[in-house]
C-alpha cells in the first residue's frame, strides 16, 4: 500500500515538471510508476478498480498541481478540467491495464499508445469542455530545441514521443537486454537529435515588418474593467510615445479598448478614434491591432445565433474579438473562435435554454469558426486571442488563410503571478514551431515579447512590467506539413486503435475456441 502511494506520488511529481519551467524531460519516464503497479495486479475485476484508483490518483494530482491557479479566475474551472481530463486519462491507460492481463504485450502496449493519443486528440477537438493544458507535447514548451519536429506532427508528435519512450525504457529495465536497452536510448535520443538537425539548419526569410507590442499593466480586477475609461485612454497615449516612427504593426492587448464596439463598424467607437489618433501621430503608416469587446444585433426577422441572448423586440451577440485599425485589408474584425469554458462559454446551450433563461449569463459569448487575417503594407498577420494560443489548429487556420506571422493578444492578469501565464507565453513558443510563424505576443500584463519560428524568445517583458517592445519579424509564406494536415497524428491514432480493438476481440474469440495458445 505504502509503496504504491509512492509510485503515484513519483508518478505525479514527474508529469508536473514540465508545467513549472523545469524541462518536459521528466516526461520520458513519468508513467513508469503506474505501469509497475499495473504489472503487479491480475486480471481480476477487484484488480481493475484497484489499479483505476491509483491511476485516477495520480492523474488527479497531476492536474491539482498543475492547473490549480485556474482558482483564481474561475472556482469552478479546475475542478471541471480535473474531471474531464481525469476520464481521458483514464480511458486510455485502463483499457491497455485489461487488455495486458489478456493478450500479448505488444497488443497492450499498441493500445496505450494509440488510445492516448486518440484520447488528448478529442480533448483538444471538442467544442465543449476543451482544456488540452495538460496535453503531453505541450510539456516540452521550455525545450524547444528538442521538438522542432512538431512543424511535421504537431504538438502530438511529444505526447507519442512520451509514450514510445515510457514503454521502451520500462521494457529495458524489467529485460536488461542489449537490444531492449538500445530500443531505449534510441526512443529518447532519436528524435532530440533530428530536432537538433532541424534547428540549426533552419534558414530564416529575408522579409522581416517591424512591430511594437504594448503592454500596459492594468489590473484587470480593480482597474480594467472599472469606469476609468479616460485614465486607460491616457495610458495607451502615453505607451504610444515609445512606438518607433517606422514601425508597420501596433499590437495591444485582449480587450484593450474599454468602450464596447459595435459588430459591424468598430472603426466608429471612441476608443478606435482615439488610437487612430495617437497612431497617426507618431507613425502615420502603422495597423493597430487591439482586442475588443465587440456587440451584433439581431433585429426583428433576423435568425438570431444559439449564443443570442433576448433584448427588447432583438437579439444581440456579445464578441470577444480582434480589430485592426488603419489596416490595408478588406477585414477589420476578428472573432475568438476558441471560448473558455465557464466563463466566456457555457456548455450545452441550446439545450439548457429550453428549461432555463441563460440570456444573462455573463459568460456566454458569441463565437466564429473563421480564422481572420489582418494586412498591412503586403503582409498578413493573424491576431490570436489569449486562450486561442492553446491550440495548434487555431494558429493552423490562421496559416491557411494567409498569415506569414501571428499576432497573440492576451489578458493574463485574471490568474495572477503564477504558473499560467508563464506557460500561455511558452506555448506560443511551440505554435510557431508548428506553423513556422514568428509570433508577436501583447498581454495586458503577464508576459508580451517576441518569438521566431524556431521558438526562440527574442525579447519579452514580464510580470506587472509596462512598457513597449519593438523588433523586426520574420514573415514567412511557406506552409509545414503540421499546417497542411492538421492533427494527422489524432486522426491516425482513432484508426489504429478501432484496428487493435478489433485485433484484441478476434484474438479473444479465437482463444476461447483454443484456435491460438
Amino acid at each position: 500500500m505504502t509503496r504504491k502511494l509512492l509510485y503515484v506520488l513519483l508518478s505525479a511529481v514527474l508529469l508536473t515538471v514540465g508545467w513549472y519551467g523545469g524541462g518536459g524531460f521528466t516526461l520520458l519516464v513519468a508513467l513508469l510508476p503506474l505501469l509497475e503497479i499495473s504489472r503487479e495486479y491480475g486480471p481480476s475485476a477487484r484488480d481493475w478498480w484497484r489499479m483505476a484508483g491509483w491511476a485516477s490518483l495520480a492523474f488527479v494530482l497531476w492536474n491539482a498541481a498543475t492547473i490549480w491557479w485556474v482558482w483564481i479566475a474561475t472556482p469552478i474551472g479546475p475542478i471541471v478540467a480535473t474531471l474531464f481530463s481525469t476520464f481521458w486519462n483514464l480511458v486510455a491507460f485502463m483499457l491497455f491495464h485489461y487488455v495486458s492481463k489478456r493478450a500479448r504485450k505488444a497488443v497492450a502496449y499498441t493500445l496505450l499508445v494509440a488510445a492516448w493519443l486518440l484520447t488528448e486528440y478529442c480533448y483538444i477537438s471538442a467544442e465543449v469542455l476543451s482544456f488540452p493544458w495538460l496535453t503531453l507535447g505541450n510539456g516540452f514548451s521550455g525545450d524547444v530545441w528538442a521538438v522542432q519536429w512538431y512543424s511535421l506532427t504537431g504538438v502530438l508528435g511529444g505526447s507519442l514521443w512520451v509514450m514510445v519512450s515510457n514503454i521502451a525504457i520500462f521494457e529495458a529495465w524489467h529485460n536488461r537486454s542489449r537490444w531492449s536497452v538500445v530500443r531505449a536510448a534510441a526512443a529518447v535520443v532519436v528524435p532530440v537529435v533530428v530536432s537538433l538537425v532541424m534547428y540549426w539548419s533552419y534558414e530564416p526569410s529575408e522579409k522581416s515588418i517591424k512591430i511594437s507590442v504594448v503592454q500596459p499593466n492594468v489590473d484587470c480586477y480593480e482597474e480594467k474593467f472599472s469606469d476609468n475609461v479616460a485614465w486607460q485612454m491616457q495610458n495607451f497615449e502615453d505607451l504610444f510615445q515609445s512606438v518607433p516612427r517606422d514601425a508597420r504593426i501596433v499590437v495591444l492587448p485582449e480587450t484593450a479598448l474599454p468602450d464596447r464596439l459595435r459588430d459591424e463598424a468598430p472603426q466608429q467607437s471612441v476608443g478606435a478614434n482615439a488610437l487612430a489618433h495617437y497612431s497617426q501621430s507618431r507613425c502615420d503608416d502603422a495597423m493597430v491591432v487591439a482586442g475588443a469587446s465587440t456587440i451584433k444585433f439581431y433585429p426583428k426577422g433576423v435568425a438570431p445565433s444559439q449564443t443570442a441572448r433576448p433584448g427588447d423586440g432583438y437579439y444581440y451577440d456579445f464578441y470577444n474579438s480582434a480589430v485592426a485599425i488603419n489596416g490595408d485589408g478588406e477585414s477589420d474584425i476578428h472573432h475568438k473562435m476558441r471560448l473558455v469554458i465557464g466563463v466566456e462559454a457555457m456548455p450545452f446551450t441550446g439545450f439548457l435554454n429550453k428549461f432555463v433563461d441563460l440570456g444573462g449569463i455573463t459568460g456566454q459569448l458569441g463565437r466564429n469558426d473563421k480564422a481572420t487575417v489582418f494586412e498591412k503594407g503586403g503582409v498578413k498577420v493573424g491576431p490570436a486571442i489569449c486562450y486561442e494560443g492553446i491550440y495548434g489548429d487555431c494558429f493552423a487556420r490562421f496559416t491557411r488563410e494567409g498569415a506569414e506571422a501571428m499576432l497573440v493578444m492576451s489578458n493574463d492578469g485574471w490568474w495572477g503571478n503564477t504558473p499560467g501565464h508563464r506557460r500561455l507565453f511558452d506555448y506560443c513558443r511551440l505554435r510557431a514551431i508548428e506553423t513556422r510563424r514568428a509570433v508577436a505576443r501583447s498581454a495586458n500584463t503577464g508576459v508580451s515579447g517576441f518569438i521566431t519560428p524556431r521558438g526562440d524568445v527574442v525579447e519579452r517583458l514580464d510580470w506587472e512590467q509596462r512598457g513597449v517592445l519593438t523588433a523586426d519579424v520574420e514573415v514567412r509564406d511557406d506552409v509545414t506539413p503540421y499546417v497542411a494536415y492538421g492533427d494527422w497524428l489524432g486522426r491516425l491514432s482513432g484508426l489504429l486503435t478501432l484496428l487493435t480493438v478489433l485485433y484484441y476481440t478476434a484474438y479473444r474469440i479465437r482463444r476461447r475456441n483454443h484456435l491460438v495458445d
